[in-house]
């Protein structure tokens, strides 16, 4: 089992917002990680934008990481573009998506197994832990 985390970011009234989420839900459940949810945030403010470096809606984090970053793009209050093989879309390709959660699954899981299991019984039992 997996301790990794996935949120989506999005402006208010994103178009995208819908999509990036029935295609997050159908990478995840393509992988294997169908138990697994996931949080939207709605960043509303450029200092929000800034200290999540934000830099346009929809934006994927999986353990806080932004797979899909140009370093080049500063944090703004603006609608994404990803470069997709079909050209320029408002979400990435699902391939890649799979690819980057499926990388961000096995990080989560090769930093669980360093860091041993958590002390409290209940949360052993709920990372698969014996």
């Amino acid at each position: 089992m997996t301790s990794m985390k996935v949120e989506l970011l999005v402006v208010t009234d994103c178009p995208n917002e819908k999509p990036a989420g029935v295609l997050l839900r159908s990478a995840l459940d393509d992988i294997g990680l169908s138990h697994l949810e996931f949080a939207t945030t709605v960043i509303d403010t450029p200092q929000a934008a800034y200290e999540r470096n934000f830099v346009g809606s929809p934006t994927i984090l999986i353990n806080g990481t932004d797979p899909f970053l140009d370093p080049n793009q500063a944090p703004a209050l603006a609608c994404r573009v990803y470069n997709t093989t079909e050209g320029l879309a408002g979400i990435p390709d699902l391939r890649d998506l799979r690819r980057a959660l499926k990388v961000g699954a096995l990080s989560a899981q090769q930093l669980r197994q360093t860091a041993g299991p958590p002390s409290d019984p209940s949360e052993r039992r709920r990372q698969g832990w014996r």
